[in-house]
């Protein structure tokens, strides 16, 4: 029978387990402590999440967060996929090269320089368009500006993968572009483009930064009210309320496994069909 070896690498994986989770079990704890604080926990309560689901103004800004970042991000994946379609057929090497730089430079741009960036754009808008001010449409303009380029890297790795074949195939067949693209192109980058969305939507709901100076007066986003609230004590509100939405990033999480398995399926499958056909003709 053979021992397993003894792997540092393994050691490693586990502590950093560990230093991202503890925290974030530590925050749920205490979500249920009766005391109030973080320092002693007493007894255990509900009371926390009552509390929370009794305060109209957060819920109403958690709905506002969640519609902020579906939205954003469905406008942001629509956009990325062709962005990254028409980078990917740029014939001319080094216009590719230029466009995909152009694309990467809000990737590693820091997000106080991209929201000073639209803070200075929508209050040039604002001195032109007299009933344009700061609120939901810039936030949304924003989140979708930043989110594109993280589609894009997410669905040009897919079309890297993507026999032309098929596509020769497909012509051959007497499909016109657009058949082309709705059968043959979009289904097999649907793993690529699912992945992008949920990338956008969590880059949405996390951003604070950009979002910190684009939002008016009549508008906020779930992370900026919790750092407007942390400002002013430790409430065990927001631990209740950050311990719903981890639940619910692990449940997006679970879905998206599944989603993006099924989708890889159905795109092998179709991907060996029309490379039957090319093979055939």
């Amino acid at each position: 029978m053979r021992r397993k070896k003894f792997s540092w690498s393994t050691v490693y994986l586990i502590f950093v387990f560990i230093l991202l989770y503890v925290p974030i079990f530590y925050l749920i704890f205490y979500s249920f402590n009766k005391g109030g604080n973080m320092n002693n926990f007493t007894s255990f309560t509900w009371e926390h999440y009552q509390n929370l689901f009794s305060d109209s103004r957060l819920i109403s800004i958690v709905v506002q967060t969640f519609v902020l970042g579906f939205l954003s991000a469905l406008l942001a994946t629509i956009i990325g996929t062709f962005g990254a379609m028409g980078i990917y057929y740029t014939r001319k090497r080094n216009s590719r090269n230029v466009l995909l730089g152009l694309n990467n430079i809000l990737m590693v741009s820091p997000d106080v320089i991209i929201g000073a960036s639209f803070l200075i754009l929508f209050t040039m808008l604002g001195g032109v368009l007299k009933n344009f001010q700061l609120g939901f449409i810039s936030v949304l303009l924003s989140h979708i500006a930043f989110s594109i380029p993280i589609v894009v890297l997410m669905v040009l790795p897919k079309l890297k993968e993507m026999n032309d074949s098929m596509i020769d195939a497909a012509r051959d067949l007497g499909a016109n572009n657009f058949q082309v693209l709705s059968n043959i192109i979009l289904p097999f980058l649907t793993p690529g483009i699912i992945a992008g969305y949920f990338m956008a939507f969590t880059y949405s709901l996390d951003d604070f930064a950009v979002t910190f100076f684009v939002t008016g007066n009549g508008f906020t986003t779930l992370s900026v009210e919790i750092y407007s609230r942390a400002r002013q004590g430790i409430s065990l509100e927001i631990n209740a309320l950050s311990t719903l939405v981890f639940i619910f990033s692990l449940l997006l999480v679970v879905g998206y496994y599944f989603i993006s398995r099924d989708t890889s399926k159905k795109a092998r499958k179709r991907k060996r069909e029309f490379e039957e056909v090319a093979v055939l003709k």
